[in-house]
């Protein structure tokens, strides 16, 4: 089969050249003698025969995929900070320092924030009024919801 790949005009240099590696070796050539014969580094030979062997034809036909793999993001972890902690002397957590906790790209903790919409610099809480007398307000109108008098009318005055 390798031999029809190397005399087939049909078939890419590069499958051409592997399958002509793979011949050399079935020769009984090392190679480093493979490398010299082909003009290419011996480490390439080195890698098509070990590819050669782990799954024959179909692992010459490919290269690997280029570049780093892609990086997994613990998912669960992520929404567990962002909802259920704060970083250290910070009201809330940014997508850079999300990022150097869970050693990830602060664009992979945007995209997620975004995708399961998770939006931690806004507050979801209750806030107390900085008025003075907020709290005797606050009793007279649970008191009021809480026990109501009898016979009592409640207007409601809009002021708009």
């Amino acid at each position: 089969m390798e031999s029809r790949i190397v005399a087939s005009r049909l078939s890419s240099v590069r499958l051409s050249l592997r399958a002509r590696m793979i011949l050399l070796a079935a020769e009984g050539l090392q190679n480093k003698e493979i490398a010299e014969r082909l003009g290419v580094d011996r480490l390439q030979v080195a890698r098509w025969r070990k590819r050669y062997l782990e799954h024959r034809l179909s692992g010459i036909e490919r290269d690997l995929p280029r570049g780093a793999p892609p990086v997994k993001m613990d998912l669960a972890r992520l929404v567990e900070l962002t909802t259920q902690s704060k970083p250290e002397a910070m009201t809330h957590w940014s997508t850079r320092r999300m990022a150097a906790e869970l050693g990830v790209s602060a664009a992979s903790v945007s995209r997620h924030w975004r995708k399961h919409g998770l939006k931690p610099h806004l507050l979801r809480g209750f806030k107390v009024s900085r008025d003075p007398h907020f709290v005797e307000k606050l009793e007279d109108i649970v008191g009021l919801y809480m026990s109501p008098p009898e016979h009592a009318l409640v207007l409601c005055v809009d002021e708009k």
